[in-house]
């Protein structure tokens, strides 16, 4: 911990020393854990982190979108640093990570967004529609006459991870393959792991790494369409705006991000609808207010509940000094329950008039490029099980099973029942 940069020397405040985003409460619900916060201390140092974390919508907010004084190269790195054995794994696979567009700044930035952001437009992703829907039923059907399925393995850790794959580029006679590659990398940018644990994951981030070098190799041999394809011609056309390990950076954490946040999302809405029945049947009921569901469900509870930022200079907010070259914590999550612009935000209303002022897609220059994909996916999923299972519901006394890290957020399990003599629409 450097003193120049950080709050350390400073005492910590009890908000400050009680902050633990790797403990359960702030697993269960990261948004009320903070609410001390932002009413009484909306910025503040955390030791535990050496992060200063901000907890307040505009606050949030105003760091996304000011390029000039926050930096955005630390996104990406691990918030528990890595141990020398887990360094000697990745080194093993030639472990590269460089800058991709989360984490690298202007002008670079927004030279390759623009370059590379055609094929995520929404227009684009509006034509695969067709096929992630024909995707979703297949899925469904596979388990409808059971009674009974875990809504993750059975559904929403498979079809974002095929999805992601089919955007980014890769050949269909190779998502079989790839996508038991698409490990969580939460942990290994946000979590707490041992030491032991660290090396584990270390060996499936090489191993991704590795594969992802692979298939960016294919994709240049054999040409495709896609994302990670239509980075190949850009980096043919200008190498040094593109280069082979801005390539193969883009086919990794483009997938990771592709899927797991969308798994993540996905199971949030399930759990939080289906606990709140009145909800789930009025979509059931009414489709057309699945859209604005999806956004209330983003607001309620994201799958992505903090990010990082770097302040390149001394900092005031909210009437404190955030030193210049200290890493920053921005609590999307809180921010998103913020009482001055989300009224009653506690509480899941589908109705919101203003759902989609949320910030789990960032906000600025940064905002996230997979959304249109991400909004579309939910949205096919929620009519699809709304149409199919209706009757579906939560099954009593289950433990969602959330991973212990700062910021990638959804359950590992999600487990219903229903009685198939119901089904409305057969397999």
């Amino acid at each position: 911990m450097d003193p120049s940069r950080s709050g350390a020397g400073c005492p910590a405040s009890r908000i400050a020393a009680e902050f633990d985003p790797f403990g359960d409460a702030y697993q269960e619900d990261p948004a009320a854990l903070l609410a001390a916060a932002r009413a009484e201390e909306p910025v503040f140092y955390s030791p535990e982190l050496d992060h200063w974390v901000v907890t307040r919508y505009r606050d949030v907010k105003e760091f996304f979108r000011d390029t000039k004084r926050f930096s955005a190269s630390n996104a990406l790195e691990p918030i528990t640093p890595l141990g020398e054995k887990a360094r000697a794994r990745l080194a093993e696979y030639d472990f590269a990570p460089g800058p991709v567009l989360v984490n690298e700044d202007e002008p670079v930035h927004m030279r390759r967004r623009k370059r590379l952001a055609p094929p995520l437009a929404a227009e684009e992703v509006a034509k695969l529609e067709g096929r992630i829907r024909d995707l979703v039923s297949s899925y469904v059907d596979a388990f409808v006459a059971r009674g009974t399925a875990d809504l993750i393995d059975d559904l929403l850790w498979e079809v974002p991870a095929i999805v992601g794959l089919l955007v980014c580029g890769v050949p269909d006679e190779d998502i079989d393959r790839a996508r038991h590659y698409t490990i969580k990398m939460g942990m290994f940018t946000w979590g707490k792991p041992t030491e032991e644990h660290q090396v584990e994951i270390a060996d499936q981030v090489g191993q991704w790494w590795r594969l992802s070098g692979q298939l960016v190799d294919r994709l240049k041999r054999e040409g495709g369409q896609g994302w990670v394809p239509t980075a190949i011609d850009v980096h043919r056309d200008d190498p040094e705006l593109v280069d082979d390990n801005h390539l193969q950076n883009m086919m990794m954490s483009g997938l990771v991000a592709a899927h797991e946040t969308t798994t993540n999302a996905t199971a949030n809405a399930l759990r939080f609808l289906l606990s709140q029945r009145d909800s789930w049947e009025e979509l059931c009921a009414d489709p057309a207010l699945i859209p604005n569901a999806v956004e209330e469900c983003l607001r309620f509870r994201a799958s992505v509940q903090c990010w990082r930022r770097k302040a390149l200079v001394d900092v005031e907010v909210e009437g404190v000094t955030i030193p210049a070259g200290s890493r920053v914590l921005l609590v999307i999550g809180s921010g998103n329950h913020d009482e001055t612009v989300f009224d009653n935000p506690q509480e899941l209303d589908i109705h919101r008039p203003n759902a989609k002022r949320h910030l789990a897609f960032g906000m600025g220059a940064h905002a996230c490029i997979g959304a249109p994909l991400a909004r579309l996916e939910m949205r096919i999923i929620l009519e699809e099980l709304t149409r199919r299972l209706p009757h579906m519901r939560l099954v009593d006394g289950q433990d969602f099973g959330y991973l212990h890290n700062a910021s990638f957020h959804g359950p590992r399990h999600l487990r219903v029942e229903w009685e198939p003599a119901d089904n409305p629409v057969d397999a």
